[in-house]
């Protein structure tokens, strides 16, 4: 849990953090989608989980060569760090001083 301590002078200080970080969640879960829609048209070109993908493959299994793996691996890469940034935020405990 990550605890947000807002002090300000201004009464509508709260919802105006709270509205933009929920606006940044938004983007971010249209990001994500983005992401796995990619991630999902690798598993279907090559009839294999992403799990598989990562353990057994290497740039020379796939038709794609190096620009698939390279693709591949970063949106990979990317979903894990979109994922991780989208629980800290959801995670936000808000605390008004």
């Amino acid at each position: 849990m990550l605890r947000l301590h807002v002090a300000s002078d201004q009464q509508n200080a709260l919802p105006v953090i709270q509205s933009a970080i929920a606006a940044k969640m938004k983007r971010i879960e249209l990001g994500l989608r983005k992401t796995e829609k990619e991630i999902q048209r690798f598993e279907e070109k090559y009839n294999m989980s992403s799990d598989q993908f990562l353990h057994d493959c290497t740039a020379e299994d796939l038709t794609g060569g190096d620009d698939d793996y390279v693709s591949w691996m970063g949106e990979l890469q990317l979903r894990q760090a979109v994922l991780e940034e989208l629980h800290l935020l959801q995670d936000i405990e808000y605390a008004v001083q």
